[in-house]
């Protein structure tokens, strides 16, 4: 996984998860989904990179 794309998925995983905590505290449905879709892409980006490593060794 290169260092750049690592950090990315990192960092929409993170913000992905505070964008969903914080919807869910103050009730906003819409937000809460968002940071879920975004902590989702996150996740997906993490596993393609895993998935790259995977077949070069």
């Amino acid at each position: 996984m290169t260092a750049g794309e690592k950090a990315k998925a990192k960092t929409e995983q993170a913000e992905g998860k505070a964008k969903e905590t914080l919807g869910s505290a103050i009730g906003n449905d819409r937000m809460a989904a968002e940071g879920q879709a975004q902590k989702s892409k996150g996740d997906a980006r993490e596993a393609k990179e895993k998935a790259k490593d995977a077949f070069k060794h």
